[in-house]
């Protein structure tokens, strides 16, 4: 038998992905439930993506999210605003470099966007 989310999350230890899986679930909107879903997932099957990935997949003025890390390897060409739970250090700096700009999912969800203008890059 399958625990419910709320069991789920409290097995959890990093109390900060705690708090953003329950914010995300209370906005009832379904890339927000998919991006809590994916976030709720065991540490080997979380998400990892390259900006190689998310320069093939996203357009301008597009807001990305990664339901977990972006990784620096790889070239962007585009001005994209990319939010995901962490980022590394030379994700951010090539990101800022190309005139994007790095936010968290938490700032996202508050900023009130609307999900037709999010892609989900898992």
């Amino acid at each position: 038998m399958r625990a419910s989310r709320e069991a789920v999350n409290m097995k959890k230890e990093n109390q900060h992905i705690v708090d953003v899986i329950n914010r995300l679930r209370k906005e009832k909107k379904p890339v927000w439930l998919r991006t809590a879903e994916l976030l709720e997932r065991p540490r080997r099957k979380k998400v990892e993506v390259n900006l190689s990935k998310i320069n093939r997949y996203a357009k301008e003025g597009i807001i990305v999210v990664v339901p977990g890390k972006v990784l620096g390897d790889g070239n962007l060409d585009k001005k994209i605003t990319i939010a995901a739970f962490s980022f590394s250090g030379r994700a951010k700096k090539t990101i800022s470099e190309c005139g994007g700009k790095v936010m968290s999912i938490e700032e996202l969800v508050e900023q009130k966007i609307e999900p037709k203008n999010v892609v989900l890059v898992c």
